[in-house]
């Protein structure tokens, strides 16, 4: 059996007002709630990857500080054809103030149109773990708690 690993990162910013940064997409026909950030790329390094992710989604270039949290427990990867799921999380900061309009409630605005996104600031004393789509940021929300 041919071993097969799908890689992502994902970036963690946390504002003033200690609230933490997700994004609400509409990708593969369907809604979902993560953080920020998604599949590294054959040659890329973990941090150039995570930059890439944050032009491509919110246009804003960040300085990653930190790592955060890898993935230390087993799970399949539901993207690029399955095999084991590999989640590197690190702490972020925008280089410039955000420029996106942030929304207030989940999918506020986002089409059901494939590759659709918007970003919304959750405090972090009321995220919770069912408040995410992703059993690997489930459990990062329990470690932001910490």
């Amino acid at each position: 059996m041919e071993n097969r690993f799908n890689v992502r990162v994902y970036g963690l910013i946390i504002n003033q007002k200690n609230e933490v940064l997700v994004s609400d997409e509409f990708c593969q026909n369907r809604y979902m709630t993560k953080f920020p950030g998604g599949g590294l790329e054959f040659g890329e390094g973990l941090i150039d990857g995570l930059k890439r992710e944050f032009i491509e989604e919110c246009e804003q270039e960040v300085e990653v500080l930190e790592h955060f949290y890898t993935t230390d427990f087993f799970i399949e990867s539901m993207f690029r054809g399955g095999g084991q799921l590999l989640s590197v999380y690190y702490r972020c900061r925008f280089i410039d103030e955000p420029r996106f309009t942030s929304i207030t409630r989940p999918f506020e605005g986002v089409p059901e149109i494939n590759d659709s996104i918007a970003f919304r600031w959750i405090s972090i004393n009321e995220i919770q773990a069912e408040h995410m789509t992703f059993p690997v940021d489930q459990h990062v929300v329990g470690l932001l708690k910490l």
